[in-house]
C-alpha cells in the first residue's frame, strides 16, 4: 500500500526548499557585505590610529630610553642619601641619648650637692642655736640667780620678812 504522491507535490516541495536556500544565500550575502563594510571601517580606524599612535609610542619609547639612565642615577642617589640620613639620624640619636644620660647624672649630682648643702646649713643652724642657747641659758640662770640674790638683799634691808614675823 504504498501510494505515490503526484509529481506536483515534489515540485512544490523542491520550489519551497529552493526558495529557502535562496533566502539563506541572500542573508549570507547581506552578512558578508555588512562584515566587509565593518572590516573596511575598522581598517580605516586602525590606519588612522597608526598614523597618530605610532609617533606617540616612538616618542615615548625614545623619552623612556633617554630618561631611564637618569632615573637609575636618581634612584641610586636617593638610596645613598637615605642611607646617609639614616646614619646621621642614628648618630644624632646616640648623641642626644648621651646628652640625656649626662644631664641626668649632672642633675643627680646637683641634687646631691643641694641636699648636702641644705643638710649642712640645717646642721650649722642647729649647732649655732645650740652654741648660743647653752650660754644664753647659763647667763639667764646667772642673771636670775643674781636677781633673786639682790631681791633677797633688798628685802632684808627694807622690810622685815613676813616669815620672820610669823616664825618668831
Amino acid at each position: 500500500m504504498h501510494t505515490e504522491l503526484p509529481p506536483v507535490y515534489y515540485i512544490i516541495f523542491t520550489a519551497i526548499t529552493s526558495f529557502g536556500v535562496l533566502l539563506q544565500a541572500c542573508v549570507l550575502l547581506a552578512m558578508y557585505i555588512g562584515l566587509r563594510q565593518t572590516t573596511s571601517k575598522l581598517h580605516e580606524v586602525t590606519d588612522e590610529l597608526k598614523q597618530h599612535a605610532l609617533p606617540t609610542i616612538a616618542t615615548a619609547r625614545d623619552l623612556l630610553q633617554d630618561i631611564s639612565p637618569k632615573l637609575k642615577v636618581a634612584s641610586t642617589n636617593i638610596v645613598d642619601a637615605s642611607k646617609s640620613l639614616r646614619y646621621e639620624a642614628e648618630h644624632v640619636n646616640a648623641a642626644i641619648d648621651d646628652l640625656l644620660h649626662k644631664t641626668s647624672a649632672q642633675a643627680a649630682r646637683v641634687d646631691g650637692i643641694v641636699t648636702a648643702s641644705i643638710d649642712s646649713a640645717a646642721h650649722a643652724t642647729e649647732a649655732v642655736q645650740h652654741a648660743f642657747a647653752v650660754p644664753v641659758r647659763q647667763i639667764s640662770a646667772v642673771v636670775a640667780g643674781l636677781k633673786a640674790g639682790f631681791e633677797v638683799l633688798v628685802r632684808k634691808n627694807h622690810a622685815p620678812r613676813a616669815e620672820d614675823d610669823f616664825g618668831e
